[in-house]
Order: C-alpha cells, then structure tokens, then sequence
C-alpha cells in the first residue's frame, strides 16, 4: 500500500500541470502571450498563484505542440506565424479534409453523422455567448470526430498537430467584430449536407469553411493590439 501516496501525488501534479496548460492556450488565443515575446516560467507561475515548476512543465507541453520555443537561461518564447505558415497550414489541411469529408459522406451512417449535431450546435452556441475557449474545444471536437469516421487514426493524429500549431492570435477582437458566428453556423451546414449524401456540395463547403477560417487567422495576426497584457513577460 506504501505506492499509493506516489501515485496520488503524481495525479494531482499532472492536474495541475494540465489546469496551467489549458490557461496558457487561453492567454495565447486572447492575445495576452504576445508572439516573439520572452516569458520566464517564475513570472508566469507568480501571474497563476502556482510554483514554477508545473509552469515549466505546461511550457514543456506548449514546445512540443510548436506554439512556444525554449529560450535557454530565460524561459519561451511564442512562437510567431506568418502568412506563409497560415496559408501552408491551410493548404494541407485541405489536402486531407476536403476529400476525407467527401469519402465519410458516402460511407458514414446517418447515426454517426446526427452523433456530431451536438458538437456542431456547441460550437454555435459558444460564439453566441463569446467562450472562445469552449468554441476551439467544440470546434476540434467536431472536426476530428468527423474525420475518425473515415478509420484513420493517423490522418486525425496529423490534423490535430495542423490545428494546434495554426491556433489564432487575437481570437477575442474577432469574436467582438462578431465573425466567429457565421464561420460556427459552417459546421451545420456541411453536417446537414453529409447527412443529405451530398458528397459534393459537402467537399465545397469543407473548402469554403476553411478559407473562411483562414482569413480569420490572417485577420487576427494583423488585427492591432487593443487589449492590456496581464501576464507578465520575463
């Protein structure tokens, strides 16, 4: 019985490592960690009532899922994307999930497809009442959930590291101009063409949603800083 304490422990400090990682995607999405800008993990830990150390370890996370860099004796970087980074991402994702909602519209249940309305409809409702944070989570829920209907695991894998790695800067000035709605109600409408059988149309509007998202992104990244940084940079 003498493991048992250990392992609870290693629980709660994976909880908290996790709780601090989730609020540093946060404050990359609200614009708060700025990109170029150095953050050492004491400030931040100071900023989040917490010890450093499951700062360094959310960090750690961040590096390699690419939004952030180590810089060495001072602490991460945001990593900074440019419009060739937005647009390669764009282009592979694409690549992958224009043709893959094609191919589940014609092999998928209705059962499976009705199975993501409520993601979909998550996904509206958290533009609506401005959660940026539970519009990614029910965006990536929706989009992956779709694509592990096609029974590629990887091909979710690969997309799900694309998503990361292309997150937004600045998400919250788009959700005030209130661009974040239309793009939501886009979920809807390819899930109902799929459900349709309308491979076609929903390959078109898988394309035109993620255009659309592309120009979000770009939108955001030149978009001029308005909102005061609380967290502090090292």
């Amino acid at each position: 019985m003498a493991d048992l304490k250990p392992r609870a422990l290693i629980s709660v400090q994976e909880r908290l490592r996790d709780q601090v990682a989730h609020a540093l995607r946060a404050a990359l999405i609200s614009g708060e960690l700025r990109p170029g800008v150095v953050y050492s993990a004491p400030a931040l830990a100071a900023d989040f009532g917490v010890s450093a150390t499951p700062v360094r370890e959310a960090m750690l996370d961040l590096a390699r899922e690419g939004l952030v860099e180590a810089v060495r004796n001072k602490g991460f970087r945001v990593t900074e994307l440019s419009e060739r980074d937005l647009d390669e991402f764009t282009e592979i994702r694409a690549l992958i999930e224009v043709p893959t909602v094609g191919r589940v519209t014609r092999t998928a249940t209705r059962e499976q497809l009705e199975a993501l309305r409520p993601e979909a409809e998550a996904i509206v409702a958290a533009a609506r009442a401005h959660d940026l944070i539970a519009y990614l989570e029910a965006d990536r829920r929706f989009h992956l959930g779709l694509l592990g209907l096609a029974g590629n695991a990887r091909l979710v894998e690969t997309v799900g590291d694309l998503r990361k790695r292309s997150r937004l800067y600045g998400l919250t000035r788009l959700d005030q101009r209130g661009e974040l709605v239309s793009s939501a109600e886009e979920h809807l409408e390819l899930l109902d063409l799929m459900i349709a059988g309308d491979a076609e149309a929903a390959e078109e509007c898988m394309s035109r949603h993620l255009g659309h998202v592309r120009s979000l992104w770009a939108a955001g990244l030149e978009a001029p800083e308005e909102e005061p940084v609380r967290l502090r940079a090292r």
